[in-house]
């Protein structure tokens, strides 16, 4: 028979954050916060990094923070916050004190991968690649008592996260910058600063090869396009389906198209080619000249095509099925020097910034947690450094390309008793977990000094 007690006071249910706030501590963490956010508050960057502990261990509501105070947490972590005090702390923010979180997260960034060199893998030489891939989002709110809360493109009430993330073809991205809106605002609204940000964000992290800026349609214009010509980057973005589009569509020549791998695709060895009902050719274009002369941008436009699945006719007539081959129309403009099929297949990557979207919105974005609109963008900021640490975690711990709910369950969450030993906390953790030298490599990479980590 179990009888259960809670009666032990050193018992921890997140020893994981142990090396994870050491990571960030090594990687300048509490400095930044010391030397940037000038909020109003007694103890700013105990209690911000009180808001990021519980981000990192699971927590989407400002309730969720009461999870840190139990049994010996106290013991491992000074400082530790009421939900109630981390609530007024949030609260008392101000815009500019969350553009003061972003420098932090910048900042955050290139210490963590310093710190973590493979964090950033494939960006740091000069025939490098990295991208940088920007969308938006809108996180539903409920109740009239939430600040800038408005109907945006999915036609439900929220509040607006647009966002830049920041990756290479050999690592999982990171957040180079995310900002909350109002819920009505348009997806490109802010787009050109956004990029900006981020791409001088990267530069700092230590991709110095090539970047490529990637977008929907929604930010088919010269406010995206030309931030990335100014930082002297290349453009992908989704290009709109405009009558000069279409007419260039309409002028590529049939023998243009070739096949591409795509699903259902099948090789060829005697042909030594890919049978497939996808293809792609390209077109010479001049974007935006609507606008003025010197904004004309001369281009690729790069063009998919993909046969519609229409049911075959019926014989009877009763069906009208399909009459002729057509096809649906995929088109983006860029500037990259790829060929054909890489720049096609590197885009259809941009993707990939829907998984971070996902991992933030089963994380802290859960919800918005506050009526006030300061406070849930400080929310989003501090969500956006504790997704950054949690990454730099993973990758330190072997686990570069893990979700962070996988971080949160293999490393994070883990039970641990607190003992003392002369003058030493020793923090017991259970024999044969999965994981552990996951969990060792994590610890190692945050106490061993960074020389050491440079010769490892």
């Amino acid at each position: 028979m179990i009888r259960p007690v809670f009666d032990d006071p050193n018992l921890v249910c997140a020893a994981g954050l142990a090396p994870v706030l050491l990571l960030a501590e090594s990687a300048g963490f509490y400095d930044l916060l010391d030397d940037r956010l000038s909020v109003g508050s007694p103890n700013a960057t105990l209690k911000a990094t009180g808001v990021v502990a519980g981000m990192l261990s699971g927590a989407d509501s400002i309730d969720d923070l009461d999870g840190l105070r139990h049994g010996g947490m106290e013991r491992l972590f000074s400082g530790v916050r009421a939900p109630s005090t981390l609530g007024t702390f949030l609260r008392s923010f101000t815009h500019g004190h969350v553009q003061q979180l972003d420098a932090v997260n910048s900042q955050l960034l290139a210490g963590l991968a310093a710190r973590v060199p493979q964090l950033l893998a494939g960006t740091g030489n000069a025939g490098g690649l990295a991208f940088i891939d920007v969308d938006d989002t809108i996180r539903e709110v409920h109740g009239y008592a939430k600040q800038a809360a408005g109907y945006g493109y999915t036609g439900v009430s929220g509040l607006n996260i647009q966002l830049a993330t920041l990756s290479s073809p050999l690592v999982a991205p990171v957040i180079a910058r995310a900002r909350l809106r109002r819920g009505s605002t348009g997806s490109a609204t802010g787009a050109g600063r956004l990029l900006a940000q981020a791409l001088a964000t990267a530069r700092s992290a230590g991709a110095s090869g090539r970047i490529l800026c990637r977008a929907d349609s929604a930010y088919y214009g010269w406010a995206f396009v030309g931030a990335a010509l100014r930082g002297r980057a290349w453009f992908s973005v989704t290009a709109r389906m405009t009558p000069a589009v279409t007419a260039a569509i309409a002028g590529i020549p049939a023998d243009a198209w070739q096949p591409i791998r795509y699903p259902r695709a099948v090789w060829d060895e005697a042909e030594q080619c890919w049978i497939s009902e996808a293809e792609v050719a390209e077109a010479t274009f001049v974007a935006f000249t609507g606008r003025r002369k010197a904004e004309h941008v001369p281009c690729r436009l790069i063009v998919r095509r993909v046969k519609r699945l229409q049911p075959p006719a019926a014989s009877d007539g009763s069906q009208q099925g399909e009459l002729f081959a057509v096809h649906r129309h995929h088109a983006f403009i860029t500037n990259s020097g790829f060929d054909i099929v890489e720049a096609d297949q590197l885009h259809r990557g941009h993707a990939i910034i829907e998984q971070v979207i996902a991992e933030l919105k089963d994380g802290p974005l859960a919800h918005l947690p506050s009526g006030k609109y300061a406070a849930n963008a400080a929310w989003v900021a501090l969500a956006t450094i504790g997704f950054n640490i949690a990454r730099a975690a993973a990758t330190a711990a072997g686990l570069a390309k893990a979700r962070w709910a996988t971080l949160r369950r293999t490393l994070i969450n883990i039970a641990g008793r607190v003992a003392a030993t002369g003058r030493r906390l020793v923090l017991h953790l259970p024999t044969d977990w999965p994981w552990r030298p996951g969990w060792e490599a994590l610890w190692a990479a945050a106490t061993n000094p960074p020389q050491q980590l440079a010769a490892s």
